[in-house]
């Protein structure tokens, strides 16, 4: 589900958060929700800082989620950011089937950060965006833990599913970073040819 299934209020441009929206014209949630949808994919300089979503015009699944889930917080909403790890292969994943191939391997560990709201998940990244699943571990995380917490629980689970099937986890995890550059690439090379 995208920003529609989201709830919808309006903005209090006074708010740490919500000024940086108000600055764009933007005044309620959704309308924000589908602003940072539409912004391309691509890393932050800060891999930790989700306010830099809206200075650098890009962001990630997680900072994405991080940025509008501080927003829903600021206004008392009650909408979580989630993060969960699924098998990521070239099926659910448009673009990374090559580079898992060049790796040997059929999928590895990702993991997703998405809103959630009563009970439906919510992925804002893309417009296209679905949630991938089924989720092979899930939990609700805040804002502040995008970084080092998200990144540290992901390597440890991608590191204990490497070692189970007998494969090096660093390999697996650069397999992984070469699969997140391509997700990049691809998103570059589609809203150029859009544009």
């Amino acid at each position: 589900m995208g920003a529609e299934a989201l709830p919808d209020f309006r903005l209090r441009p006074d708010g740490e958060v919500a000024s940086g929206f108000a600055a764009l014209g933007l005044k309620d949630f959704r309308a924000a929700a589908c602003h940072v949808r539409d912004l391309p994919y691509g890393r932050n300089s800060d891999r930790s800082d989700y306010g830099l979503v809206l200075d650098e015009a890009r962001g990630t699944c997680s900072t994405k989620h991080a940025l509008l889930a501080a927003l829903a917080r600021e206004h008392g909403a009650p909408v979580g950011l989630r993060l969960g790890v699924y098998l990521m292969d070239g099926r659910n994943t448009t673009g990374v089937g090559p580079v898992l191939r060049r790796h040997g391997l059929d999928a590895l560990p990702e993991a997703h950060c998405y809103l959630a709201y009563r009970e439906t998940r919510v992925d804002v990244t893309r417009a296209q965006a679905r949630i991938p699943g089924p989720f092979l571990r899930e939990e609700t995380i805040a804002p502040g833990q995008i970084g080092a917490y998200k990144v540290e629980a992901h390597r440890a689970f991608l590191r204990a599913w490497a070692t189970e099937r007998g494969l090096d986890p660093d390999l697996v995890w650069l397999a992984r970073e070469e699969c997140i550059a391509a997700l990049s690439g691809i998103d570059a090379r589609t809203r150029t040819a859009s544009q």
